[in-house]
């Protein structure tokens, strides 16, 4: 599965989603269990869900860490536009 334009293993997938549900973050944990049961191949992040993995992945096992790193860069981005801006010139 494509998330955050990353392939991602659907056993971490599933790893991810359990983390959010310790962390009460049940709606995003929902989308990534909902995705990988229907065999979604690309699952696009809203940004609430991008927070959301964030704050699961605080303390991320290895194989999330790059993830973390997308995910993280594209919420900067997202709450930086004119950061965005500045790259394109």
């Amino acid at each position: 599965m494509l998330l955050a334009g990353l392939e991602a293993p659907d056993t971490l997938v599933a790893e991810l989603a359990g983390l959010l549900r310790t962390k009460g973050l049940e709606e995003t944990a929902d989308t990534l269990e909902n995705a990988l049961a229907d065999g979604t191949v690309f699952v696009s992040l809203a940004p609430g869900d991008r927070d959301a993995i964030l704050q699961a992945l605080e303390d991320c096992p290895y194989g999330l860490a790059e993830l973390e790193t997308v995910v993280l860069l594209q919420s900067t981005w997202g709450a930086e536009p004119a950061l965005a801006g500045q790259l394109a010139d």
